[in-house]
């Protein structure tokens, strides 16, 4: 069976500094043979279909800076399977409000340099569902897909829910686990979930042989992926 490193949302530009670390490390810690980004790897923030902050960098600026970013993570895991967020489908849902059909555009890998990445809603890998996660909320999202696809499942999206969660019974046992993200939530692009007193969790799971582990990123003061021991 495969070991899987699960990636949580990390909205390019966007992202927490040193996650990227932080994975590379789980990836060598636990030997994972595979890599799955669970979705919205970049965040368009100036496509958005709400309203954008004013003190935001144009469309251009905050692409190209999105797009430095990507090629970090395209270089550190050259193959990944990408399950496609709200936010990396958000130049198609505009398209569409104009009437441009999708083969007008470009394929995700052209836009963002990731030649060796396979981007896709979905993917089953052992027997596990994995999927970004848009549509499912609460307090516990996986568990809800677990519910309605009747088999395991691996979320992102929801970047306060992290964890792990089984169900059995007298034949099988399942779970559902929410990964966590990597975002910054200081960022600018994030003002909208300020009044939330709830705050994002920086994490990311490995399912080892069919097994799921969600690891908390551990970056407060003094701690190995802290902001301070990074550029």
């Amino acid at each position: 069976m495969s070991r899987v490193l699960a990636i949580g949302d990390t909205h390019n530009p966007w992202c927490r500094k040193g996650y990227l670390q932080f994975c590379l490390d789980l990836y060598d810690e636990w030997d994972c043979d595979k890599v799955v980004h669970m979705g919205d790897v970049n965040d368009h923030h100036n496509i958005s279909f709400h309203e954008t902050e004013p003190s935001s960098p144009g469309v251009m600026s905050e692409y190209e800076k999105a797009k430095a970013a990507t090629k970090l993570w395209h270089d550190a895991f050259p193959r990944v399977k990408v399950c496609l967020g709200n936010h990396d489908l958000r130049v198609i849902r505009r398209a569409k409000t104009v009437k441009i059909p999708e083969f007008f555009l470009k394929t995700h890998n052209q836009l963002w340099g990731t030649p060796g990445w396979k981007w896709a809603k979905s993917f089953v890998i052992d027997g596990v569902y994995y999927y970004h996660g848009t549509g499912q909320g609460g307090k516990y999202p996986s568990s809800n897909a677990v519910g309605k696809m009747l088999m395991s499942c691996v979320l992102g999206h929801n970047h306060t829910a992290s964890g792990v969660k089984f169900f059995a019974n007298p034949l099988h046992r399942i779970f559902a686990c929410d990964t966590g993200c990597g975002i910054d939530d200081t960022a600018m692009a994030f003002n909208y979930v300020e009044e939330n007193k709830q705050r994002s969790i920086l994490s990311a799971a490995v399912i080892i042989d069919g097994i799921p582990y969600v690891e908390p990123m551990p970056c407060g003061r003094g701690e190995r992926y802290h902001d301070s021991n990074f550029k």
